[in-house]
This record gives structure tokens, sequence and C-alpha cells, in this order.
């Protein structure tokens, strides 16, 4: 070999040797499946092929893997090769596969996803193998007979010689092999179809909003003259409606929501402090409490101010998180300038290795050659010094067969003497079975066993104690039972309190969504007036900075 194909044999060593864990998932799961009639020895081929097609396809070219792939058993390349870049394996099991050796994420980007881009190309590769199959046709050489031919003497004329007839041979006409036929394509499974119900609201949500409708229409059409007692100012008007809406709660609750007992008690539980709470504080107010109504009003400010200065303080956090990002882009894209550098600098150092290796491995074959070749002369003097030995073995070989044989016999004649003292026992052992005996014996269930305890009793008194424990059994079964039924309709008559309480505290609920709504109202105000200081233009000057610089960098790159 030249140097070229050397050097690329020894890279594909190297790499199957490197790569074997991965390699073999693929050769195996092929073994099993579609793989079951070829030999062990083939194992490396298809490594090898498997090798190729990963991690050199790029460099090799697929013209060239194209060839390579030519020059090999077609039947055996177009199984493989459907086996190997199908798009279900390669998402599937062998990624998952590879995943456990390697990471997932570095497995799907230099190795999956560069196979699933080539697949196109080794598709038409298939098929052109599959077309070879089908379409070839054995011929068989035909050797050419030999045709005789006159063969004349320098003799006169006058002499006629006789000229020997050609015999006529009949060949037989060889059989036609029959021909591979490719195995059919698999075909996934008809996949189940997403049920209608996926893209469908629910009944509930579509009765809420319908009851949700109603219930603002109602509250817009309601006649003004039932509220002449109070004067509604314009900019309360909007309030009033929303009171009227949020008013209209029990008609919601007419939805069958199901609550089980322990949803039950605790919303009863929860209700009961609240009541709590507001009875305490309605005593204190009638004790003469001051009114908190300017401690919440300032409280209510200093947390609004609180609030702008979050909302300041997170917008510049996200500036910074922005300005960070393009600092570290940066930063990556010089370390890949670095890595590059680096990797021409290996890849010299590996050919100036590699060529140390050639030559070391042509040394070491040139020692090899020498040190056969003295091995071979030293075989010629031990012929004769095994032909001794051989004879020597040979006559202790009978010697030793001679002893084992007496001792064979001794063995023998030892053995037949126990078997006949075993006979004659065996033989007075069932004499003495045969001799007839009496067995039978009288029960009386009245008495005790007799053997000398306390707690001994017939078996008549013990059914006696076993029906009396079944009966008090009995009896404590069915206080048990009564016992249980009045918990249960006591636990139920509480249950049905609770839901009375609930239902009434769900009513005032509505008063208090109102104020709710108006102050997230507020809120959501607040939060549209971003404060802008200094700081936030400042990092915003430095974020379209830093990308204007990013964006440089990557055109050079």
């Amino acid at each position: 070999l030249n140097m070229t194909e050397e050097q690329f044999v020894l890279d594909t060593l190297a790499g199957c040797i490197e790569y074997k864990s991965l390699l073999d998932v693929v050769v195996n799961a092929f073994s099993v499946q579609d793989g079951r009639y070829c030999l062990a020895s083939e194992h490396n081929l298809y490594a090898v092929i498997c090798y190729l097609a990963t991690f050199q396809l790029e460099e090799l070219g697929f013209q060239r893997f194209s060839r390579i792939v030519k020059s090999l058993d077609t039947v055996k390349m177009q199984k493989f090769l459907r086996f190997f870049f199908n798009d279900f394996y390669l998402n599937t099991w062998i990624k998952d596969e590879w995943s456990h050796i390697y990471d997932s994420l570095y497995v799907k980007q230099n190795w999956i996803d560069p196979l699933l881009r080539w697949q196109p190309k080794v598709q038409q590769l298939i098929e052109q193998l599959t077309d070879k199959l089908c379409n070839r046709t054995t011929t068989v050489k035909t050797s050419m007979v030999t045709q005789p031919k006159e063969f004349h003497f320098s003799v006169p004329r006058q002499r006629a010689i006789a000229v020997p007839q050609p015999k006529e041979f009949h060949l037989s006409v060889p059989r036609q092999r029959a021909i591979a036929v490719p195995q059919p394509k698999p075909v996934l499974q008809k996949r189940v179809p997403v049920p209608p119900s996926t893209y469908k609201a629910p009944k509930e949500r579509r009765q809420l909003e319908e009851i949700k409708i109603k219930n603002q229409h109602r509250a817009e059409v309601t006649n003004t003259n039932q509220f002449r007692c109070a004067t509604v100012k314009p900019e309360k008007e909007e309030v009033c409606y929303k009171l009227l809406y949020y008013l209209n709660v029990p008609s919601i609750d007419n939805i069958p929501i199901k609550l089980n007992a322990a949803a039950i008690l605790r919303e009863g539980a929860l209700y009961q402090r609240k009541m709590e709470q507001d009875l305490k504080r309605t005593e204190n107010l009638l004790q003469g409490a001051g009114d908190l109504s300017e401690f919440l009003e300032w409280q209510k400010q200093m947390r609004e101010k609180d609030l702008e200065e979050q909302l300041a303080e997170i917008e510049c956090r996200r500036l910074q998180g922005k300005l960070s990002y393009e600092e570290a882009v940066l930063a990556h894209q010089n370390v890949i300038q670095q890595n590059k550098k680096k990797a021409d600098l290996i890849r010299e150092e590996k050919a100036e290795l590699m060529h140390q290796y050639a030559e070391k491995r042509l040394q070491e074959q040139k020692e090899m050659r020498e040190l056969v070749e003295q091995v071979v002369e030293g075989h010629k003097n031990v012929k004769q010094a095994k032909i001794k030995l051989q004879k020597y073995k040979q006559q202790i070989v009978q010697e030793v067969c001679e002893e084992n044989r007496e001792l064979l016999r001794q063995a023998l004649e030892e053995e037949e003497e126990k078997l006949k003292k075993r006979y004659e026992l065996i033989q007075q052992i069932r004499a003495i079975e045969s001799l007839p005996s009496v067995r039978h014996k009288v029960v009386d269930l009245t008495e005790t066993g007799g053997h000398g305890l306390i707690c001994e009793m017939s078996i008549v008194e013990l059914r006696e104690r076993l029906a009396l424990l079944r009966e008090a059994q009995k009896a404590a079964e069915e206080e048990r039972r009564d016992q249980i039924i009045h918990e249960k309709r006591a636990k139920e008559q509480l249950l049905l309190d609770k839901l009375d309480q609930i239902s009434l505290f769900r009513a005032q609920l509505g008063w208090a969504a109102a104020v709710k709504q108006e102050e997230k109202k507020r809120k959501s105000q607040c939060r549209d007036r971003h404060v802008k200081d200094e700081r936030i233009l400042n990092l915003q000057k430095k974020l379209v900075e830093k990308n204007m610089e990013r964006k440089k960098q990557a055109g050079l790159l």
C-alpha cells in the first residue's frame, strides 16, 4: 500500500476500536433481526461499514463510499444499509442506546442528524443494489471443446491414412440460480387518531360563560329607580355595575360541583375563622378602637412606591442579563478561534506520530522475521528429542494400565460381597413386615389426651367453648355496626350544616370580588408606568454596543 491507503486503513482500524461499543449496538441488533443467517465472521465487515457511514462519510464523499459498498456482497450490503438508515430506528432505539454511552445532545447533533441528512442519497444506493439483485442473471462459463484436425505424414501420396472420427460430447445444461427476492419494506402501523373531545371546551365552562353573559345583561337593564335612595355619581357607575354582577352569585351555584367531606369541612373551618375575625374587629370598634383608614391609605401608597422600585429593579436585571449574554457570546467566539488553532497543531502532531509509528512497525516486522528463522532452526533439533520422549511415555502408560486392571478386579469383588449382605438384610425385613398386626383403636371424644397439662380438654368441651366464642363475637359485631351507623348519621348532619354555612358565606364573597377587581385594575395601571432611570438608560446603551460588536465578530468568523 502507498502512504495514503495505509493511513486510511490505520485510521479506520483505530476508529473501529475506539467506537467499538457504539458499533456493537447496531451490528448486534442487525444480527438478531435481519442478519440471522449471516456468519459470525462477518461481524467486523458490518462494523467497518457502520463506522465509515457514521464517522467518515463527510471526508470520504458519497461516491467513494458507494464504490466501497458495491465492491462487497450485494445482498449483505443491501440488507445492512436498509436496516441502519431506517428513520424510525435512528430516531428511537439507536439514539437511546448511544445516549447511554455519550451525551444525548452530542449524539443527536454530531451523529444522528448527519445520518438523517445522508439518508435520501443512501436510499438511492439501496434501490440500485435492489435493482441489481432483481436483474442479475447467472452466466456459466463453458469450456472450449477441442476440435480434432487431420494429421498429415510426410509419406508418398499413394498410401491412404485412416483419419479418426471426432467423438461427440453432450454437456448437461446448467440450472439457473434462484434470484434472491428482496424483503418487503417495513410498514409503520396506522396511528391512532386524536379524539375530537381534545379540541372542544368542557361543558361546564360553556355554562359558566352563558350565565356570566346573562347576569351582565341583567345588570345593565336593571331599572335605576330601584336605587333612588342614593345618588350615583358618573365615575362610580361602573363600580355599581360590577357589584350588581357579583351579587348574582347564587345562579352560578346551580352548576353541580362535587365536594367531598374533607373539602366541605375545610371550607367550613375557613369561613368560621373569617367570621370570628370579623366579630373580633367589630367588638374592637365598639369598644372605641381607632379607624385604620389613614394607616391603610399610607400603607397602600408605600406599597405602590415599592412596586415601582421593584419594576425598575427588574428592568435593570433584565438588561444586565442581556448584557451578560452578549459578553458570553463574544467569549465563546474567541474560544472557537483558539480551538481551531489548537486543532491544527494537534493534526500536525498526529501526522508526525503516525509517521514514527509506521517506521517502528517496519522495524518490528524485520525483527520478527529474524526471530521466526531462529525458531525454525531450533525446531529441527527438537524433533529427535520428541521421538525419544514419546517412546518413554508409551512404556510408562503400559505399566500403569496393568496396575489399573488389578485394582479394578479387587474393587469388583468387594462390591459383590456388599451386595450379597444387603440382599439378605432386605429379605429379613420383608419377612418381619409380612406378619399380621392389630392396629384398631377406639376414640372417645369426651376424654382428654392424658398428657398431664393444666389446659387439657376433650373435643366435646372444645366445641362448646368455640360455639360460645362465636356468639360473643357476633354480638360484638352487631354493637359495633350500630355504633358505626350512629356516627355516620352524625357526620352527615354535620356536613349538611357546614354546607348551609358555606352557601351563606359564598353569597358575601361577591362584595369582596368587586373591590379586588378595582385593586387589580390600579395595579395594572401602575405596572404600565415604567420608570426609566439613568441606570436603565446606561444599560440599554451598553447592550446596543455589545450587540454591534458581536455582529462584527460573527462577520469576521
